[in-house]
């Protein structure tokens, strides 16, 4: 039963293509990296989905945390909370859908720390199992939840770093008493680690903005939901990336930004990667083992040389976003991007638009992407953000007073 679940699970959450498990001269070389938990790589909010999922050196906003919380530091507001809802996977189903809540709090007169917060609820729906006789058996609604804090900090004028501690709890499974299995879900910590800086070049006679950022993402224990059989990794990544903003004219401004993403995690060995026979079965089983028993802190060094096709295989697993966006008096936005996984790690290739609309005390945005494979259960995936900027509404009140 629980491996129906599973199945479930990698089928909504990582929506790959599976037409692209044969490709490659009649060789098996579709061979993504597997994690657990997958839905905390699923971005929460419509702006940074809108660019391609882009965020790592973008301006900051109240979804810094899943990006880059370093960013917070350079907040321009005193405070901010936002909320979005994704509905996810529309074209199989119409009850899965991911929730954010996130918000930070500038520290101090002086301007320079902060810290944040952030609550996740990704719901796979309503899920009916049965028995091989064709009886219904349990009714689940399997979910995956983490709540994280954060703290930012200026290191100098240009510079900050930030840290996230995260719990994550994952309930995929259930309960089958009579045969005395209670696991029902896992639970793990994590943390994030991240840096940005930014610096304010002269181009001809405009003041530009050139930024760099990077964030280390879910650092952590393993997940098992069979009491530590079949561990699996949290999808650790290393996210950098650079934005550049400059000015078309008066009110007018232009932002583009390039993001790449490594995931930190060991690739899972397969038995087609080992010669037929006795001595290859006993391989791989001893790479299997070692892989399960493997650390995540070791796993984070091996996933940089690990890969089964060496070299080409590693740089397989590096994911690009690139995105614009223009933005008018601060008060009105549109964005376009772009999102490229190889095709034997994935195949996630979407184009993403998106447009935005801000008052004094409240923002709402909305992106659109549009896969390029029609198949694609991730084509025309539709996200909601609304951020309440707290200095707009302290003025609002103040001035109704």
């Amino acid at each position: 039963m629980k491996a129906i679940l599973r199945l479930i699970l990698l089928v909504c959450v990582l929506g790959t293509s599976l037409s692209s498990y044969a490709a490659g001269d009649g060789k098996n070389e579709f061979n993504p990296v597997e994690t657990g938990v997958t839905s905390l790589s699923i971005a929460p909010d419509a702006r940074g989905a809108s660019m391609g999922d882009l965020g790592a050196a973008t301006d900051p906003d109240a979804y810094s945390q899943f990006w880059n919380p370093s960013k917070y530091a350079f907040a321009y507001s005193q405070a901010a909370v936002s909320l979005s809802y994704t509905p996810w996977l529309r074209k199989l189903v119409n009850d899965i859908f991911l929730a954010d809540l996130s918000g930070y709090y500038k520290l101090g007169s002086g301007d320079n720390q902060a810290i944040s917060a952030s609550l996740r609820y990704f719901s796979l729906g309503e899920v009916s199992t049965s028995e091989e006789s064709g009886i219904v058996g349990q009714t689940l609604n399997p979910y995956e939840m983490s709540f994280d804090l954060g703290y930012s900090r200026k290191l100098s004028e240009k510079f900050s770093m930030g840290v996230v501690f995260r719990y994550i709890y994952s309930a995929l499974g259930f309960s089958e008493s009579y045969a005395g299995d209670q696991n029902t879900g896992a639970s793990a910590f994590a943390a994030d680690i991240s840096g940005y800086f930014t610096t304010y070049p002269m181009v001809g006679r405009s003041e530009c903005q050139w930024a760099w950022g990077w964030n280390i993402s879910n650092i952590g224990s393993k997940v098992s939901y069979d009491g530590g059989e079949n561990p699996a990794f949290l999808p650790t990544n290393l996210k950098l990336g650079t934005t550049f903003t400059f000015p078309l004219a008066d009110y007018h401004t232009l932002a583009l930004g390039l993001d790449i993403n490594k995931l930190l995690v060991p690739t899972k060995p397969r038995r087609s990667d080992y010669a037929d026979g006795i001595e290859g079965e006993e391989e791989y089983i001893n790479k299997l083992e070692d892989w399960k028993n493997m650390s995540p802190i070791s796993g984070i060094f091996k996933s940089f040389n690990d890969a089964p096709g060496g070299f080409k295989e590693e740089l397989r697993e590096i994911n690009f976003s690139l995105g614009a966006e223009y933005s008018y008096n601060q008060q009105f936005f549109l964005r376009a991007g772009y999102y490229y996984e190889n095709e034997f790690k994935g195949n996630r290739k979407y184009f993403s638009l998106g447009a935005g609309f801000s008052l004094n005390v409240v923002r709402l945005d909305a992106s659109y992407m549009m896969a390029t494979a029609q198949t694609s259960p991730l084509d025309q995936t539709l996200r909601f953000s609304l951020t309440f900027d707290m200095d707009g509404l302290r003025d609002l009140l103040g001035k109704r007073r």
